[in-house]
């Protein structure tokens, strides 16, 4: 028997100052895994589109720097679809590899020079003129925050990302550089194996600027469905047991689990799994309740809140 049909999401604005995204983002990351020609990775972008999702998360590195060539080609199959969705990428990190050759150790790199042709790559592998969100991807102890920001006032004057913000940062790190020009989100991962994000500042400074979080590997990636330490078998046990009251399934609960702090996080799935979406979209229609949040942390740390 199909599902029934879930309501289309609305977009969502991640800060006062913009980009609106779709609530719950497509990730690209593992794409250069999926086996799929061109004609199929279209399909499951035309797939998320239909779904409501109309966001898509890249970075350079990603797939050893093809994903987003590998996006690139299929979008050029139906160009006209670049007017229905939103392009993500993130850069600064600097990977040892083939593609790359001037790369001697793997490191991070926010300088000017290196978020400029950054940027211009992305572009020419998307097949796009303009990205709609730019995410310095990992803290460089070498960033000069003025320089950095400079360089993306001059990257949205010339109309090429339209937004900044960043990723895996300390709130002490975005909050130096939100001081010189407003920034979107902070990408961070978060799931009911990890919860870092709740204990070092991190969401509670989301909350206070109004800035949405963007959430990376929601589902801890698949060790909430596999993995055997206890960790990993208490929380199951407690998903899933709420997953049975609510109706729902064990990874719709991992979502809604994240959804429900006020931070309004936006997930980003890694499937390209049409059922594995939906699970992603239905969590949008949950509200757990407070105690059901707290006995997933609970499960997690292991001991009753202090």
């Amino acid at each position: 028997m199909d599902s029934p049909a879930l309501p289309s999401p609305s977009p969502v604005s991640l800060a006062p100052q913009g980009p609106e995204l779709s609530p719950i983002v497509a990730g690209a990351w593992r794409m250069s895994d999926w086996g799929m020609s061109a004609a199929q990775r279209l399909s499951w972008i035309e797939r998320c589109l239909d779904l409501g999702i109309s966001s898509f998360d890249h970075a350079d590195i990603y797939g050893d720097y093809t994903v987003e060539s590998l996006f690139g080609e299929a979008l050029a199959l139906r160009p006209g679809l670049r007017q229905r969705l939103q392009l993500i990428s993130k850069c600064g990190i600097k990977l040892r590899s083939a593609q790359r050759p001037s790369h001697a150790i793997k490191s991070y790199d926010s300088s000017a020079a290196h978020v400029t042709a950054s940027v211009e790559a992305s572009l020419q592998s998307l097949g796009t003129d303009h990205l709609d969100l730019l995410l310095i991807h990992r803290p460089d102890a070498l960033m000069d925050p003025d320089e950095l920001a400079d360089t993306m006032v001059r990257l949205r004057a010339a109309g090429k990302v339209l937004h900044f913000g960043v990723s895996n940062h300390r709130p002490s790190q975005l909050a130096m550089l939100h001081r010189r020009l407003p920034l979107a989100t902070n990408q961070i991962e978060l799931s009911a194996l990890h919860l870092d994000a709740l204990a070092d500042g991190t969401l509670d400074q989301c909350l206070d600027l109004g800035l949405r979080p963007m959430v990376w590997s929601p589902l801890a990636g698949g060790r909430l469905f596999s993995a055997s330490d206890d960790q990993a078998q208490r929380v199951r046990a407690v998903l899933q047991g709420l997953g049975e009251e609510y109706g729902v399934s064990l990874a719709t609960m991992a979502y809604a689990w994240i959804l429900r702090h006020p931070s309004r996080p936006v997930p980003i799935t890694g499937s390209h799994r049409p059922a594995a979406l939906q699970e992603a979209i239905a969590a949008l229609q949950l509200r757990i309740a407070a105690e059901d949040w707290y006995r997933v942390w609970e499960a997690s740390v292991g001991q009753e809140v202090p």
